[in-house]
């Protein structure tokens, strides 16, 4: 997939992982606007308070971005900061830029100081291996436990010109609202200032990263940056009303990749859509959902393909939501199990159908109140126990 206009990018090896790629450089040639959502975590990594800090140092402006994975940086004192600030340094030697304007990432194990050295020498081939058509690499020296690529596109009008959004993601596990380990990066030809994409970034991401839960963890890197190159021909963005063909696609495009993170979820085979409706307000609304998606036993039975939808209402009714049990109801893809707070009649055959599709649209309503929220998760099953007992032994 090409990237749009301004933009080159490049994945290498550094040595921080055994076998892959783990080293990624996103560019914008003449630099780019851009702004930036970070995780809510108290242990901020390094890199992320670099990056803040040198986000609003520039006035939101980014020239290059370096992405590691295989090291976290988290939780490593002052060394680990020092880590960062030497990569970032590098970087804007390389690409003869302020440092301020490096952007810099990391994914991996927490608690382990960067290996700086590796990068600062893997930084001169991701530079000499920069192309247009780089996001393929970057999309795999990005992934931790990722059992593949992220990579999502999608297209605006502005002013009778066609613009593009690109995004590349990774993450599987450690995924909660509050940003859910997981990166983003979007780029866009877009002509818009770091305040506009501010703007349409914190809608787009309350509308997706913000609405997706794997385990109910949320990671200390945790970073959503999206950059516009300007490159299309057009007057600035101003008003999102104007510009809505631009915020649909960046909306669209954190979606699917919204999609794509809890699809790979650790050892995940389907997916939960959780809509709340009818609840008091959209607190309450949220507290359901969120109860829903981080169910232990709800995610178990849906590994399984066991429509236990007792498990559904009974997570609904310890969430903190208040609500009337005499008012919910319970729909699985279209049928209906439970109604006014009674179960129905219905075909136990096709339930179990159902639950055992790649998607598993839940429909909740709690009355006929004006609150509502949606969220995405997953099942869980043996795999991730697996995986997260042997992740860095």
């Amino acid at each position: 997939m090409r990237l749009p206009k301004g933009f080159v990018a490049s994945g290498v090896r550094a040595g921080i992982r055994k076998k892959r790629p783990d080293v990624a450089l996103i560019v914008a040639d003449g630099g780019a606007n851009a702004a930036a959502v970070f995780t809510r975590n108290r242990y901020l990594a390094a890199p992320v308070v670099l990056a803040k800090a040198a986000l609003k140092g520039s006035g939101g402006r980014v020239r290059g971005v370096v992405v590691n994975s295989g090291c976290a940086n988290a939780i490593t004192g002052p060394e680990g900061m020092a880590a960062a600030r030497r990569v970032q340094e590098k970087a804007a030697e390389l690409l003869s830029c302020p440092k301020g304007e490096i952007f810099v990432a990391s994914t991996g194990v927490i608690g382990v100081v960067l290996p700086d050295e590796l990068i600062r020498q893997a930084l001169p081939g991701a530079v000499y291996r920069l192309s247009g058509l780089g996001l393929a690499a970057v999309s795999q020296a990005i992934l931790t436990t990722d059992v593949g690529p992220k990579v999502a596109q999608a297209s605006f009008t502005w002013h009778g010109k066609r613009g593009r959004v690109v995004g590349v993601a990774k993450g599987a596990g450690m995924i909660h609202p509050n940003m859910a380990t997981m990166l983003a990066f979007l780029m866009t030809d877009a002509p818009a200032s770091p305040a506009f994409l501010r703007e349409v970034l914190k809608q787009a991401n309350e509308e997706s990263f913000n609405s997706i839960s794997v385990d109910g963890d949320t990671s200390t890197n945790d970073a959503v940056l999206l950059m516009a190159s300007g490159k299309l021909d057009g007057p600035a963005m101003t008003s999102r009303a104007e510009a809505h063909s631009f915020v649909k696609a960046v909306t669209q495009v954190c979606r699917d990749l919204a999609w794509m993170i809890v699809r790979d979820g650790e050892g995940a085979s389907r997916v939960m859509e959780i809509d709340v409706r009818g609840a008091r307000n959209v607190r309450d609304a949220k507290l359901a959902a969120h109860a829903v998606a981080t169910s232990p036993l709800v995610k178990t039975a849906l590994a399984g393909g066991d429509p236990n939808w007792g498990r559904i209402l009974a997570a609904v009714g310890r969430s903190g939501a208040r609500f009337a049990p005499s008012k919910t109801s319970l729909t699985v893809g279209g049928l209906k199990l439970v109604e006014r707070g009674v179960p129905v009649p219905y075909s136990e055959r096709e339930a179990v159908k159902l639950f055992l599709k790649e998607r598993v649209p839940l429909l909740i309503s709690l009355g006929d109140g004006p609150g509502r929220a949606t969220l995405l998760s997953c099942d869980l099953g043996h795999d991730y126990v697996t995986l997260n007992a042997d992740y860095r032994t």
